[in-house]
């Protein structure tokens, strides 16, 4: 569901909006958009037309590749107030790789159109400046989970992933399932079933239906 929100706090979503012109401070307005997505839903399909930037205002996304024989890499996750410029790459040169975008929660997103974006890049170099800030913010996540993949054991990537959910959810036990862990980390089921396994005869986690318990959080930082 798309709506206009004309009670929408811009400078709180737009860190650039106090160097905006009048003028573009009402183009930005008009072009900028509250969408509402369901779990699970995909927002942008890699070769879609483009998006816009979006702004995470409740909820959180999911930025991954895809490959031709259906593998998912996880490149990064985004939460309240995170910014995605890779679903307006377009607007940026050079950037020329496919990325997918899921809500992995109920969401609201809002959306600066990517003429917009464009046009207001073009016209303010804040705004510039902006998009190439989160443009190398994101290439940083990018390489980041690409090096896990090709150069990290995978005991210690999964380590790192527990240790990441739990910092993030709070609490002692992470409720995704081993087929969710899997597509996250870009592997396959059977090995993080494997490995988990592993983890429980360290007795590091416990295991239940939907759910991993971290129990001894040293033993696992110590993998990391």
């Amino acid at each position: 569901m798309q709506q206009k929100e004309k009670s929408l706090n811009y400078k709180k979503y737009f860190s650039f909006y106090d160097h905006l012109s009048d003028s573009e401070k009402e183009m930005l307005e008009r072009h900028t958009n509250t969408v509402t997505y369901s779990k699970g839903e995909n927002i942008h399909n890699g070769s879609d037309v483009c998006k816009g930037l979006m702004v995470v205002k409740s909820g959180s996304l999911r930025t991954y590749l895809l490959s031709e024989e259906g593998r998912e890499i996880t490149l990064y996750r985004i939460f309240d107030g995170d910014v995605c410029v890779l679903s307006a790459s377009c607007v940026i040169e050079n950037i020329t790789f496919e990325v997918f975008v899921d809500a992995e929660e109920d969401s609201e997103v809002i959306i600066l159109s990517a003429a917009a974006f464009s046009k207001l890049m073009s016209s303010n170099i804040y705004v510039e400046c902006y998009a190439y800030k989160l443009a190398t913010t994101s290439f940083s996540n990018v390489m980041w989970a690409i090096q896990q993949i090709l150069f990290m054991s995978f005991d210690r990537r999964l380590a790192l992933f527990l240790s990441e959910e739990i910092k993030k959810t709070g609490g002692d036990t992470i409720s995704l399932t081993h087929e969710q862990v899997a597509k996250y980390m870009g592997s396959a089921r059977e090995v993080v079933s494997r490995m988990l396994k592993y983890f429980v005869s360290e007795k590091i986690v416990e295991l239940s239906r939907g759910g991993i318990k971290i129990i001894d959080m040293q033993k696992l930082e110590r993998l990391v």
